[in-house]
């Protein structure tokens, strides 16, 4: 049936039901689409329908011009009024664009390389690329406010660019480690340490990630592992150690037994690094390790499960591709402590102190006595400098890509 026979309700009826097939050519313009509407409603005599049949009427216009049933009843209502569908032109001049389509794909390339941070974070990358790495592409974007960084993103030029968990095991009550909160007091060396399991499949385990994080400058270093096992787990602890330019003073850890047992307290006592735990019922003591298991850890291997046996290749990617990232191009917000007119202490986290973890290491007073004998800030500074924040994330997505390329034929071949 074509769609100018069709004259009754019941048809439509059938339409809608999909018993009926009617002929019509789509209305490629908005026009047209208000020209068919205006027709269909005089042709049925809208307003002298039933309730029912308006309804009817209602939803047949919903699948014919693929509006939905609210701008429908706009239209409905005008033409009521007026006894014509007529559409409104914009007489107002709209204001006037400061972000363009280039820098929309601009923030969501940024988003693909840094694993979508928050607003405060892209902003502080933004001001980064321009000023301190001239990069002529974000200077618009480098002085975008925070919110409508997610305004973008909410954007249809957004969009089309980018449209098992294992507690730890507590221990027993063993007189390992002293159980209090950590006083760094300014000084790095304060580490805050806590294990990332990727994942179960059919009952085998997957890699271990150990995540350790200095309380005062957020200095990151991810170690992969096996397994949770002396065998495993002491070589990984000294390498992990080792990785940090300054020198560790305490180790602090949850009640997991991985842990808080005499091979780790042995290996600590030989380096003269405290080891303290967490207390009870102090969600808070271990927070820092806990948060960044879930901004960096788990947004960089996700949830699933990893075979053991990528551990030693997963650990060329940690020191590779993501250690220089989170330490010299990933901003971090660090928090300022105020105490108002009662005494209450809170902590307020400003933009303007928003650095890296190498920058943060660098503005300590006295950071040049915190370092390591062998190693240098003039070492370092080349490190931090021999990549721009986004070539840093452009090469850590690039080897996380070949990493689960790797992971993914490996897991082809076995099946």
């Amino acid at each position: 049936m074509n769609l100018d026979n069709l004259i009754r309700i019941d048809q439509m009826t059938d339409f809608l039901a999909g018993s009926q097939a009617i002929a019509f050519v789509v209305a490629a313009t908005k026009e047209e689409r208000y020209q068919l509407i205006e027709r269909v409603l005089k042709r049925f005599a809208y307003r002298q329908l039933k309730r029912c049949d308006k309804g009817i009427v209602i939803r047949f216009l919903m699948k014919l011009s693929g509006y939905s049933r609210q701008q429908l009843t706009r239209m409905i209502e005008q033409f009521v009024k007026r006894g014509q569908v007529k559409r409104r032109q914009i007489t107002v001049k709209a204001f006037e664009r400061v972000y363009t389509a280039q820098d929309i794909q601009l923030l969501a390339a940024l988003d693909q390389r840094h694993d979508t941070p928050n607003g405060l974070r892209i902003k502080k990358l933004c001001e980064r690329a321009y000023v301190k790495f001239n990069e002529e592409a974000y200077q618009r974007l480098s002085t975008i406010s925070v919110s409508h960084i997610y305004n973008l993103r909410k954007s249809s030029v957004y969009k089309k660019i980018r449209v098992h968990y294992e507690k730890t095991k507590p221990s027993r009550n063993v007189c390992i480690g002293e159980r209090r909160k950590p006083m760094p007091e300014g000084k790095p060396g304060y580490i805050r340490i806590d294990t990332v399991h990727q994942g179960d499949l059919d009952g085998i385990k997957g890699v271990y990630h150990i995540n350790a994080v200095d309380e005062v400058t957020q200095f990151e270093v991810v170690v992969s592992i096996e397994k949770i096992s002396e065998n495993h787990l002491i070589p990984a602890l000294e390498i992990l150690l080792e990785a940090f330019p300054f020198c560790i003073i305490n180790f602090h850890s949850d009640n997991g037994s991985e842990y808080i047992n005499q091979m780790v307290e042995k290996l600590l006592n030989k380096l003269h690094i405290e080891m303290t735990k967490s207390r009870s019922r102090k969600s808070n003591d271990n927070a820092l390790a806990e948060g960044k298991n879930a901004s960096v850890v788990r947004k960089i291997f996700g949830h699933s499960h990893i075979p053991q046996h990528f551990a030693k290749r997963i650990n060329q990617f940690n020191v590779q591709a993501l250690t220089p990232y989170v330490n010299y191009h990933r901003p971090c917000l660090y928090a300022t402590t105020i105490t108002d007119k009662t005494g209450k202490q809170r902590k307020k986290y400003d933009y303007k102190n928003m650095m890296t973890p190498y920058e943060k290491f660098k503005s300590l007073e006295k950071a040049k006595s915190y370092l390591k004998e062998n190693i240098t800030f003039e070492k370092l500074d080349d490190i931090a400098t021999a990549m721009t924040d986004n070539q840093a994330a452009d090469y850590l997505q690039q080897q996380r890509q070949l990493l689960f390329k790797t992971i993914h034929e490996d897991e082809k071949k076995r099946v």
